[in-house]
């Protein structure tokens, strides 16, 4: 059996809602449940799939796994320990790429990866090693002195990911990877993403794009109204019907 890199068990998040927002929700509710009681586990040399609908809980789940936000119940597990027992242990493990996540565009590439890769010592020969590498396979060379206000959405992205992985991380979490991005650019990236696979890193992508969890994800959870519907490898979930028959199933579920 596989060694269970990471559990996320019965995570629970909510956020209060102000007047306001109860009249455009048109509910009396004075508080948003984003997520309940989701569960997941994350191996090594794996990449899992968090699927479902925008406002479904997956950005909010990730936060979560990434200690950016504070589950509201529940906990996240990485070899056995609390990760709050050492949140900057775990952090140093992590890496976590979120499109609502900007970077500083009066800073160039080259200048970001520098400064992330200080604030996670490491140290400046591996430093510069990596990002030639990174840079190299993500095509951010020729722009990597350029002011980041000035690159194109696709190479924005391309850099962010980079960047996100500086301190070689053996959790990466990536929150709709290919957003934004062109048809030879998302191909770039999947194929980096399974060479990761292939390194042995414990990878979790969020998408609502079925064909991307189809090419990439070895199980699947389906997230819908902050709540995990369905989680299976993709070839269980897949023996019978497509992957977006058992989605729209689902939907279909919750309308009667």
């Amino acid at each position: 059996m596989e060694e269970v890199t990471l559990k996320a068990q019965h995570l629970y998040k909510d956020f209060p809602l102000s007047r306001k927002q109860q009249r455009e929700k048109r509910t009396n509710e004075k508080k948003l449940i984003a997520v309940n009681d989701v569960s997941f586990e994350l191996k090594k040399g794996e990449i899992y799939g968090l699927l479902g609908p925008n406002g479904a809980g997956k950005t909010t789940t990730l936060r979560m796994v990434a200690s950016l936000l504070k589950c509201g119940m529940g906990e996240i597990i990485l070899n056995g320990k609390n990760v709050n027992d050492d949140l900057s242990a775990y952090r140093s493990k992590v890496g976590f790429l979120t499109s609502e996540l900007k970077l500083d565009e009066f800073f160039t590439p080259s200048y970001t990866f520098e400064y992330m890769s200080n604030l996670y010592g490491v140290p400046h020969e591996v430093m510069e090693k990596r990002r030639e590498m990174l840079f190299e396979r993500f095509g951010v060379t020729p722009f990597k002195d350029s002011q980041i206000k000035n690159l194109s959405t696709g190479m924005k992205q391309k850099a962010s990911l980079a960047i996100s992985i500086c301190h070689d991380p053996e959790i990466m979490i990536y929150d709709e990877p290919t957003n934004g991005l062109d048809i030879i650019a998302s191909r770039d990236v999947e194929n980096f993403l399974l060479d990761l696979r292939g390194q042995g890193k414990a990878i979790v992508i969020s998408t609502h794009i079925f064909s991307l969890v189809e090419k990439l994800c070895d199980r699947v959870g389906i997230i819908i109204d902050g709540k995990m519907r369905l989680e299976d490898s993709l070839a269980n979930i897949t023996k019978e019907r497509s992957l977006e028959e058992a989605f729209f199933a689902l939907i279909e579920e919750d309308k009667q």
